[in-house]
């Protein structure tokens, strides 16, 4: 029996326009998680940051989750899905037969059925992790799943080429601050 792709061109084209047509990192993770819900047809996507001082995965951006499912509890890399920080794709095709998970019953009582787990990675670093919740258990092409990778590492291009872009226009602006009071900067 072969597994139905969902992930084609013309959702590349989408995601890909709404990572370049946007300057403000929190706007286009938002958009690319709507986008994503909507053209695969499932529950909820989230994008997290993986923070480096806590080890903690923070949400970055989500939609189609509750709030108390995204509030449950801080997400340990160690033990939330933790291989993807070890740049691996996590697939858990049911989540009623996994040991995968960190807060398991939060993930039923939520209505996921599967998880697929990405992690998003830069220059050789894995900086977070994107996650897409289906409604059912869900058999995943193996195309469907390296064009998720691709689309994490434009995701990973982006966050960084974007706050890259904002710390080069706070940097512009104190120089502004400080040549309109009379300051040079040294």
């Amino acid at each position: 029996m072969s597994v139905e792709e969902k992930i084609d061109i013309d959702i590349f084209k989408v995601v890909f326009r709404a990572i370049a047509e946007s300057d403000n990192l929190e706007i286009m993770a938002n958009h690319l998680t709507q986008l994503l819900v909507a053209a695969l047809d499932i529950k909820g996507c989230t994008l997290f940051a993986l923070n480096q001082e806590s080890e903690e995965l923070e949400v970055f951006a989500s939609f189609g989750l509750s709030m108390k499912y995204l509030h449950k509890g801080p997400l340990l890399t160690g033990k939330s899905i933790g291989a993807t920080l070890k740049k691996k794709t996590i697939v858990i095709r049911d989540v009623n037969k996994t040991d995968l998970l960190q807060y398991p019953d939060d993930a039923k009582n939520e209505g996921i059925g599967a998880i697929i787990s990405v992690p998003i990675i830069f220059n050789s670093n894995a900086i977070g992790a994107l996650r897409l919740y289906h409604h059912d258990a869900w058999e995943i092409s193996d195309k469907d799943i390296d064009s998720l990778l691709v689309l994490a590492e434009n995701i990973g291009l982006a966050m960084t080429y974007t706050r890259l872009l904002n710390a080069i226009k706070t940097i512009r602006y104190t120089v502004d601050d400080m040549q309109s009071i009379g300051l040079e900067p040294s």
